[in-house]
């Protein structure tokens, strides 16, 4: 087996911080290392599922849980006092291998491994909370049987319940390294009340995630903890060597604690590695493709982080050999579900992918939106960007590439707008954090990048040119999930008519089937000016 070193290329730089909370440096005679307990975190985030799912960097593959695991094995060689923890969105919108059996594949594959501790992302909601407590607490589930859950705890401290308003998980853990407590606080992005179907959510409330970190760590403080560490689904991104940290990490991370000292971050799938108001934050990318490794020197004596710093380290396949454990897991459970993964649904001419133009416009979201549109035979059809999970190649379309594309189960919903609702829902691109451009069927539309919010809409026609009516009465085809408001469409609850259909991924089935050789819709239906 290769042996993987902690010596990193130019493109995976650190940054390190010595804590102000040292009192003086050690002193000449007195040895840095057997004064200072070193301890090393291996984070990862986003990991959704994604067991049997290999990416391309450069033209080097990357990604998989045998070489995640194979990576994370052979790191926590460097150093005994290693713990492994995740930021969230371990599960859901994953590939068929691990949704398919209920995502108790990835949950046993991070038991296989030893992870120590993990938080809720938006994702885990998918399901609801009683099934986000099943795989963690364990229990039975009618298409799996009994499952033993998670053998690490989780830790979320800005969820609450409704009813009792207690936390519906333990607002922190504490883990011991060599007889040094380490403090972990978890929180979710207060966004998931607006990405996740009501259902999902339905009997939980998300608080000010600055707030429960620091009503969790008064409390950390209170039992003696000085070295604390959060595990935020919430967005961080920096460039490769730290510089322009931006996100809601970086936003509140002056505002917590000054005990906190390093923020793993997550739910935007970037990279960060920064140090914000003497806080370490660190993400690494998503779908196991990377992973974090922080460094942190903890005083015997005072108990507090006196240095950390941290890499984030890519999957490389050509870098190391796959962990031979975790690989005949994934294989197991494919032959689980091989049959209805492989079967082949259509042929693709060329490579169809979610690669937008300047508009926002994809040749995958048309053809997405296409389908749907067919299925319920409207005369529009509107699909949310991140409800595509994946690309389509050049070849033979499974059922299982299908599924990974749109995993979520959503149906689709048709519902009656007018010219003006049209409008009013395509403004709402633009009411979030980030735009959130819908793909479209059969409407043609132009916006203006310049416009304020609101305003941006300059032009809309049917696919034939003709102007949209304001007072017109429209059919359109939208999932459930946006139905209901999610992605902060929420002008699309004002739909009238509502007729429930299929799900996304059969109406996107049968439309292959009709189809002999499917191309890339050319991107000629939203324009930026």
């Amino acid at each position: 087996m290769f042996q993987v070193k902690k010596v990193l290329p130019a493109f995976l730089l650190s940054v390190s911080l010595i804590g102000t909370s040292v009192s003086a440096a050690p002193g000449a005679n007195d040895s840095y290392k057997e004064r200072y307990i070193p301890v090393q975190l291996l984070g990862i985030n986003d990991f959704h599922g994604q067991l049997d799912v290999y990416r391309t960097i450069g033209d080097r593959k990357a990604g998989g849980a045998e070489y995640l695991a194979a990576y994370l094995k052979q790191y926590e060689q460097d150093n005994k006092n290693s713990l492994l923890v995740h930021a969230g969105d371990v599960v859901g919108a994953s590939s068929p291998v691990s949704s398919l059996l209920q995502d108790e594949p990835t949950i046993e594959i991070l038991n296989e491994l030893g992870f120590d501790v993990g938080t809720v992302g938006n994702h885990e909601f998918d399901e609801g909370v009683a099934e986000m407590k099943r795989l963690i607490n364990g229990g039975t589930h009618e298409e799996t049987g009994d499952f033993e859950g998670a053998s690490f705890p989780y830790t979320v401290a800005n969820v609450k319940d409704k009813e009792t308003s207690e936390p519906i998980l333990p607002p922190y853990v504490i883990k011991k390294v060599n007889g040094m407590p380490i403090g972990f606080i978890g929180v979710v992005t207060t966004d998931t009340k607006n990405i996740v179907l009501p259902s999902g959510i339905e009997g939980v409330e998300f608080t000010d995630e600055t707030k429960a970190i620091n009503n969790a760590a008064a409390q950390l403080k209170e039992k003696g903890v000085e070295s604390i560490v959060v595990l935020a689904h919430v967005p961080a991104s920096s460039n490769q060597d730290g510089s322009n940290p931006s996100g809601e990490v970086v936003e509140f991370a002056p505002k917590i604690d000054d005990e906190v000292d390093v923020i793993f971050g997550g739910h935007n799938h970037a990279y960060a590695n920064t140090v914000v108001d003497g806080k370490l934050i660190v993400e690494s990318y998503s779908y196991g493709t990377a992973f974090s490794d922080v460094d942190l020197m903890i005083d015997p004596k005072t108990k507090d982080i006196v240095s950390k710093e941290a890499s984030v380290v890519t999957t490389f396949h050509d870098a190391i050999e796959p962990d031979a454990e975790v690989k005949d897991m994934v294989d197991n459970y494919s032959k689980e579900v091989e049959d209805l993964v492989q079967e082949v649904i259509a042929q693709a001419g060329e490579p169809i992918t979610t690669a937008p133009d300047a508009s926002g416009e994809s040749a995958l979201g048309n053809l997405v939106a296409d389908s749907q549109r067919a299925a319920m035979q409207t005369d529009f059809a509107f699909m949310n960007p991140g409800g595509i999970r994946a690309n389509l190649d050049e070849g033979p379309i499974t059922w299982g590439e299908l599924y990974t594309m749109l995993p979520f189960g959503n149906n689709l919903v048709k519902m009656t707008l007018t010219g003006s609702q049209i409008k009013a829902v395509l403004e709402q691109q633009w009411s979030g954090s980030y735009p959130r451009i819908l793909q479209v069927s059969g409407l043609n539309y132009t916006w203006d990048d310049n416009a304020p919010n609101g305003e941006k809409i300059v032009a809309m026609t049917d696919s034939n040119g003709n102007p949209i009516d304001p007072e017109q009465q429209y059919t359109v085809t939208v999932n459930n999930f946006i139905a209901t408001g999610g992605d902060g469409f929420t002008v699309l609850k004002e739909g009238t008519n509502q007729v429930t259909g299929p799900l996304a991924l059969d109406a996107m089935i049968e439309y292959l089937k009709q189809q002999e050789d499917i191309k890339a819709p050319a991107l000629n239906r939203i324009d930026v000016k």
